[in-house]
């Protein structure tokens, strides 16, 4: 690890604070259902499949690049960092996962029966696990905007190739998203994408099916000097799509270059002047 970064541990997540103008968050790379919640979910839930696997070793490299990194401790099935404090649905019209999800990405219930989370439950789960991370958030945002006079947030995800329950078909390999351009200045976007289709190892698209999270539209504000993108990628990019959903090294390392080569413009990117 680099010897510039500070690190903050708390029960909730870890902060590696950086000393350049750019923060990678992870907030779906999260395993971990606390013990006293463990008897509400189905056997299948505990394997927590719908994680974001491996997204805290593909992006290590960052920490030499001089970004900040914030990693989550505790599984999306327990609480979804990315998703609105009052629940309202990311995507209209579609299959949404909740705030405190209660169905698998295929559709099925996580819960055992009768054991959904109330609505007082899912305020103390909130505050519990969902503050602390966007306090975190929030705060080195800040920090790095006050450092550098702009903040730049990269939003890493990735997912299942194909899910019928949640789209059609399947995926691109590579989806950015920018809240249809609304997250960031149109000169990120067009350097990001650049690198995208500078490439011919994968597929990819722009504010696709996934525009962005609430992380992404809530705290992309170019007008304040923060810009958000987010980037969802295929598992079938660097792993197997199948238990035990491990890292397949030959394909990581044929993407490992187009990560390197985003997270280097973002951090080259100056705001229009």
């Amino acid at each position: 690890m680099s010897m510039n970064h500070t690190i903050i541990d708390t029960p909730t997540h870890r902060l590696l604070r950086g000393t350049r103008p750019l923060l990678v968050s992870l907030p779906h790379v999260g395993r971990h259902i606390p013990e006293a919640l463990r008897p509400l979910y189905t056997e299948r839930a505990l394997a927590v499949e719908d994680t974001d696997w491996h997204l805290d070793r593909l992006y290590a490299f960052a920490q030499g690049l001089g970004a900040s990194l914030l990693i989550p401790v505790h599984s999306r099935y327990v609480i979804d960092l990315n998703r609105p404090p009052e629940n309202t649905p990311m995507y209209a019209g579609a299959n949404n996962t909740e705030l405190c999800p209660t169905r698998f990405f295929t559709g099925e219930a996580l819960y055992r029966e009768g054991c959904v989370p109330t609505p007082a439950q899912v305020d103390e789960r909130r505050t519990t696990y969902w503050q602390p991370y966007h306090d975190a958030l929030n705060s080195e945002l800040g920090r790095l905007k006050a450092e550098h006079g702009h903040a730049v947030l990269f939003d890493g995800h990735s997912i299942k190739s194909e899910l019928p329950w949640l789209f059609e078909g399947k995926l691109p390999d590579l989806n950015l998203g920018t809240a249809e351009g609304a997250s960031c200045a149109g000169s990120l976007r067009t350097a990001l994408s650049a690198v995208l289709q500078g490439q011919s190892a994968f597929t990819q698209v722009v504010d696709g099916r996934f525009k962005g999270g609430h992380i992404t539209r809530c705290y992309g504000q170019p007008g304040q000097g923060v810009h958000a993108v987010q980037l969802e990628m295929c598992w079938s990019t660097y792993m197997a799509e199948a238990a035990p959903y491990e890292i397949d090294p030959a394909r990581a390392e044929r993407l490992a270059p187009v990560l390197r080569a985003l997270l280097g413009v973002a951090l080259a990117w100056r705001p229009d002047r």
